[in-house]
């Protein structure tokens, strides 16, 4: 049986003051949590291990890009009070955010209640974005920071075009379409989004639509009609 994995580390998370880690970290946490509630039945399971670094798994594969993108969405939306001309240290984190790899095949363990993933799936996510790390390095080139893995050749060729194009296209995003985009992920519509960011149902549709909403969609459903 393939379940799926997502292992993912923040970008530039050492150019971050100790508040702005803070932030980020109890950010990711409740996003986490709120996961956790909505995909029960699938038998998530997340966690931030040492502030930089996420692990996620779910039995149900179907669901794993959609939840990628909610992840490097949310991330991605976050602005910090960052001085002007402090902003150049963190460019790749406002760009990219985080980098990650969604991986789709069998695991031995997941446990949910003691926290123990262990398997092919969690290795082959963990290996995708382990020799692209930015952590501790002080010449940071960054190429891509979306990938994906599976057991299946076929389905990791096929997906690899996607998961690259998405990356093009997130990166481009800024953090308010990121906002936008990350609410249509959870299924918001848009004047449910307007009313949650007290704003025009007319800038949320701007947003989505300069944000490349459509292709992102499409490439969900994709994924989601192809693993179920």
């Amino acid at each position: 049986m393939n379940y799926a994995t997502i292992s993912a580390d923040v970008i530039s998370y050492t150019s971050l003051n100790v508040s702005e880690k803070r932030e980020l970290e109890s950010g990711i946490r409740q996003l986490i949590d709120n996961l956790s509630e909505d995909y029960a039945k699938q038998r998530f399971f997340g966690r931030l291990v040492q502030g930089d670094y996420i692990e996620i798994a779910l039995a149900e594969p179907a669901f794993a890009l959609r939840i990628a993108l909610l992840l490097k969405t949310f991330v991605k939306s976050i602005v910090f009070s960052t001085k002007e001309n402090d902003k150049s240290r963190l460019k790749y984190f406002f760009e990219h955010g985080i980098r990650l790899a969604v991986a789709v095949a069998p695991l031995i363990t997941l446990d949910t209640k003691k926290g123990i993933i262990d398997g092919e799936a969690i290795y082959m996510s963990g290996r995708a974005i382990k020799n692209y790390s930015t952590s501790n390095k002080q010449k940071i080139v960054i190429k891509n920071t979306m990938f994906f893995a599976c057991s299946d050749d076929n389905l990791r060729e096929q997906f690899d075009v996607v998961f690259m194009l998405l990356d093009t296209i997130l990166s481009k995003c800024s953090s308010k379409q990121c906002e936008v985009i990350f609410f249509k992920l959870m299924n918001l519509n848009e004047n449910d989004i307007a009313q949650k960011l007290g704003k025009y149902q007319s800038t949320i549709s701007q947003h989505s639509t300069a944000a490349g909403w459509l292709a992102i969609e499409k490439a969900v459903n994709h994924f989601e009609n192809t693993f179920q």
